[in-house]
């Protein structure tokens, strides 16, 4: 597999804050989705780039979508009054999705 380009992993970083910022998350959930040693951006980005060496760019949009899952599957435990999704996590499921329906096509 390609490994990823400086271009496409500064746009990995942008996207990666602004989901977790959408979600509610930290570098440090991630972190732990990842089982990567450190919360520093660097490292998440080189276990994602790891990701997508391995199994490519849809096997990072798969992976990106189980922490996602996860984490939907973490609040609903913690969510007693079985309310509905907030809007910027309903949001970044959405983009998600269509990310990962993109590249499929684009395959």
């Amino acid at each position: 597999m390609a490994t990823l380009t400086a271009e496409q992993l500064d746009d990995l970083q942008s996207f990666l804050k602004d989901w977790l910022r959408h979600a509610g998350r930290t570098q440090a959930d991630l972190r732990r989705a990842l089982r990567a040693s450190s919360i520093r951006m660097p490292v998440l980005l080189e276990e994602l780039a790891r990701i997508h060496g391995r199994d490519g760019l849809i096997g990072l949009a798969e992976r990106l979508c189980e922490i996602e899952s996860l984490w939907q599957g973490e609040e609903d435990l913690a969510d007693d009054d079985e309310s509905p999704l907030p809007l910027a996590l309903e949001d970044s499921l959405g983009q998600l999705d269509l990310l990962l329906r993109e590249i499929r096509l684009d395959t």
